[in-house]
């Protein structure tokens, strides 16, 4: 991979990241109902790049890097309890996956 690949993928990265910070009404459960990935899985995998290159990374640092914020923080302002119907649909997606 070239260094402009890295480059432009990088500033996407970045670009999704601004994106989903503006859009706190877009839900995780609705994002892994429909994409099949969250914030929380974009962590993981910020974390799991960080560890392949030999960088010590807890899962909270992670959480923040994507959220902006602590996910505490976030989850208390911006994530309501997931209502019925996006449970159902939730595990309508996993069966779909599995």
């Amino acid at each position: 991979m070239s260094d402009l690949e890295t480059e432009l993928e990088a500033a996407a990265f970045r670009h999704l990241l601004d994106h989903l910070r503006r859009r706190t009404d877009v839900q995780n459960i609705d994002l892994m109902i429909t994409g099949g990935f969250c914030r929380n899985c974009l962590a993981d995998w910020y974390r799991e790049a960080a560890e392949e290159r030999g960088v010590e990374l807890d899962k909270d640092a992670a959480r923040e890097r994507i959220y902006g914020e602590p996910f505490a923080q976030w989850k208390a302002k911006h994530q309501p309890e997931a209502t019925p119907e996006q449970l159902a649909a939730f595990a309508a997606a996993r069966r779909d996956h599995a």
